[in-house]
């Protein structure tokens, strides 16, 4: 039974099953793009960024009052050209990330989280211009650190809430070739050092994104800018892709109530 939550700060703490309010968040984005990668070109390309992310944050069923989860499934596609409009790069991306953060409520409407957050990623840099070997594979799985920097403020009677949320990876293995080395050459079986340990030396990606919501009712309007840093160098190969765009999406809130233990009558004000 999934119960519309009107009053998202209420929490309740039972020995049984306690409840624990989520948040979804839908978002469009839109913005330029930024790509250099040694292996197809040794030239920077811009061009655009567009993409679409999912963010499902919850309380934690231990800790519900304290621990949160978050969970952000994204998809993302970069064209850009070089400096002379005669080549493009095409830049599809698949990124998935859930973390789990202690929660700090302070004065005058200030919240901080920091914890630990794991993922990875999966894309294809296409290059329009090459023919022999005209795609370079990007991939990689991490694990890091994540965190949050929030403000809950009045805007004319509406409740208005500032974040800062930012992750960023500290250890992993990410995939490259050996210089020059081809794909097909992989196909057939020289699969030696493809697999590489990541640190911020060799592999910094970093993902931030800075919202405002504006809720009204049970939905929120959230506005906000995403810069996300990839950069990798290896094998004599060296990754560039940045991308700062801006972020438009719908926000909710909701509860997730076991049938095995219904609301009792006190809890069912909050509800509907």
């Amino acid at each position: 039974m999934i119960l519309t939550l009107i009053a998202p700060q209420m929490m309740r703490v039972c020995a049984d099953d306690p409840l624990r309010p989520v948040r979804s968040s839908f978002m469009l984005e839109g913005g330029s793009s930024h790509i250099l990668d040694t292996y197809l070109s040794p030239l920077k390309y811009t061009g655009w960024q567009a993409g679409f992310a999912y963010e499902r944050t919850q309380a934690m069923k231990f800790s519900p009052e304290r621990w949160r989860q978050r969970l952000e499934l994204s998809v993302q596609i970069g064209h850009a050209d070089n400096p002379a409009r005669n080549a493009s790069l095409i830049y599809p991306e698949l990124g998935a990330c859930w973390g789990m953060s202690r929660l700090w409520s302070l004065p005058c409407g200030v919240s901080f989280t920091a914890g630990g957050a794991g993922g990875g990623s999966l894309g294809v840099i296409y290059s329009t211009r090459n023919g022999n070997n005209p795609v370079s594979v990007k991939a990689d799985i991490y694990v890091g650190a994540t965190g949050s920097v929030g403000y809950k403020t009045p805007l004319r009677k509406l409740p208005l809430t500032l974040r800062w949320q930012t992750t960023l990876p500290l250890t992993g293995v990410f995939f490259s070739p050996q210089y020059d080395e081809l794909y097909y050459e992989i196909s057939l079986g020289n699969r030696h050092g493809l697999a590489h340990w990541a640190w911020p030396g060799n592999m910094f990606r970093w993902d931030n994104l800075v919202t405002a919501d504006l809720e009204f009712g049970n939905t929120t309007l959230r506005v906000g800018m995403r810069s996300r840093i990839y950069s990798t160098e290896v094998n004599h190969i060296t990754t560039r892709c940045f991308s700062y765009t801006f972020v438009l999406g719908i926000v909710t809130d909701w509860l997730s109530v076991s049938p095995r233990h219904p609301l009792t009558d006190r809890e069912m004000q909050w509800a509907y």
